[in-house]
């Protein structure tokens, strides 16, 4: 840092704020810390009393905070989002398509140890809608240290903090089971919020068959709906323990591969979640906890993104989901914005 002469600033990046005062007008920074000083900028300088600035002097093993400011949006930014204009060293990421967030945590957290940068965003493994932004950037001081900007953009190798994966579109059949219902004595209430919550994304409903609690049954409308082109099969009712809830044994009859029975999330602990091999791709097959019927927000809504971009489930990624895992029925439910699934 060092102090010049106003009329030689020009090009020169300021090292403080510049306020001007107009009594019952304005109070306020004229100019911010880091601007570059231009030709036009010169009067309004001397208008404020400023005849002597303090700039930051040239060293080429630092970095002005919006050159240090473009290093961590390359750090940050994956395919379908952009940035904003840099400004006093932050960048925005904002998503340019609806889809799945996902965060490289292990990442975020060493660039963040780093110190004198930081990336504030939002959880992964939420869906994000167009528009959306995705995280906050931000070098701290004025300048920084080219060797520690390069340090954080090697964390990690090439893959980016951030990804956003498209949600596909997916052709589903919904199993529907219970005598009672296949039998008409009572109305399916079940089929209508799968619907409604498959509705939020692009997917098309093949149909919805109703079976009675007959194992056999249940793993033949699997399979009919998967010959039929379905890309997910979603099953509800008869998943708990008891001894005439079939369900579960239906679905791995089908010969599908078995990822959880189980998960520790309330509501939702009943889910299960398995893959059926068919032509070189892994169709989910979803058994619904009859929670999901009642209750506003489920193991369901957490899972149902993941499935629908095509984010591949396994055993760790239900049992992480513990932490963060109950909901608490709030009057006014305000997911995804809430610690549910978190």
């Amino acid at each position: 840092m060092k102090l010049i002469k106003t009329e030689d600033a020009v090009g020169h990046v300021l090292c403080q704020d510049i306020t001007q005062i107009i009594k019952g007008v304005t109070k306020d920074a004229v100019f911010r810390k880091g601007h570059v000083v231009t030709k036009e900028d010169i009067p309004v300088l001397l208008s404020v009393g400023k005849e002597h600035l303090y700039v930051w002097e040239n060293d080429e093993n630092m970095l002005h905070e919006n050159e240090a400011a473009q290093i961590l949006y390359e750090i940050c930014r994956g395919e379908h989002m952009h940035g904003t204009d840099v400004k006093e060293g932050k960048i925005e990421l904002v998503a340019e398509i609806d889809g799945l967030l996902k965060v490289n945590k292990k990442r975020i957290l060493a660039v963040n140890s780093f110190g004198q940068m930081m990336i504030a965003s939002r959880h992964g493994n939420v869906p994000i809608k167009k528009g959306d932004k995705i995280a906050g950037t931000r070098i701290i001081p004025l300048v920084i240290e080219k060797e520690k900007m390069e340090k954080a953009r090697q964390t990690g190798g090439s893959e980016p903090v951030f990804q956003l994966l498209p949600f596909k579109h997916k052709k589903v059949g919904i199993v529907t089971t219970g005598s009672e219902v296949f039998k008409g004595r009572i109305k399916d209430t079940f089929g209508p919020v799968i619907k409604g919550k498959l509705a939020e994304f692009p997917t098309e409903v093949l149909g919805q068959t109703y079976v009675d609690d007959t194992k056999k049954n249940i793993t033949a409308a699997i399979m009919d709906h998967i010959a039929n082109g379905a890309d997910m099969v979603v099953c509800t009712g008869g998943m708990s323990v008891d001894p005439d809830d079939c369900t579960p044994g239906a679905i791995a009859d089908t010969g599908a591969r078995v990822v959880s029975y189980g998960a520790p999330v309330l509501p939702g602990a009943m889910l299960m979640i398995a893959y059926y091999q068919k032509d070189g791709k892994e169709i989910p097959i979803l058994g619904l906890p009859g929670c999901v019927m009642y209750a506003k927000r489920t193991i369901f809504d957490l899972v149902l993104p993941r499935v629908m971009a095509d984010d591949k489930l396994e055993k760790e990624d239900i049992s992480i989901l513990g932490e963060g895992g109950l909901c608490l029925n709030c009057e006014v439910c305000t997911y995804p914005n809430c610690g549910f699934g978190k």
